[in-house]
């Protein structure tokens, strides 16, 4: 029987994104904003001025100093078991996503094989029976299985199978 491949997006699905961001804006502004702020809207207008707090997303160690999402480390291993597994992120946009996120991931899952690491601009190229991804813009192309993991700015939205942490997620794929 052939493995089946689950493609798991980066940004708030084990890097906890918010949380980061959030910090980084308070350290830059002075300004405390919480994560239910970004409760239902795009990440960056829960912020009292959204372009300063996408500024900081194009600063070094934006990306290379984020937290795990908790479970993540764990719940990869686990499904390695199982199940092919790759680590997709958009990481063209930014300018440091791409070398901070790559040196992330070989601190934080050092056992995902380089192979099994894929950056990209448009994640409609990838092909896995499943993606684990919190925007709905790489899901509405998922040619698998799409599995929403929440965040704060995919609340309240059912367009697919949703998971709200990687306890669920793990449950959700031992019954596939």
């Amino acid at each position: 029987m052939t493995r089946k491949s689950i493609a798991i997006d980066m940004d708030n699905v084990i890097v906890d994104i918010e949380t980061n961001w959030i910090a980084w804006y308070h350290n830059e502004f002075g300004i405390q904003v919480t994560k239910e702020a970004m409760h239902g809207i795009p990440e960056d207008q829960a912020f009292p001025d959204p372009l300063a707090a996408r500024s900081l997303i194009y600063k070094p160690g934006f990306f290379r100093n984020a937290p795990l999402i908790p479970g993540a480390q764990e719940a990869l291993l686990k499904l390695q078991e199982n199940f092919d597994v790759f680590i997709v992120s958009a990481a063209m946009e930014f300018p440091n996503s791409l070398s901070e996120k790559y040196d992330w991931l070989a601190e934080h899952f050092p056992f995902i094989h380089w192979k099994n690491i894929v950056f990209c601009g448009d994640k409609r190229v990838i092909n896995t029976d499943y993606l684990i991804d919190d925007h709905l813009k790489n899901l509405d192309f998922c040619q698998g299985t799409p599995i929403l993991f929440t965040a704060g700015h995919n609340r309240g939205i059912d367009k697919y199978r949703r998971v709200n942490n990687w306890d669920e997620a793990l449950e959700l794929l031992a019954a596939e």
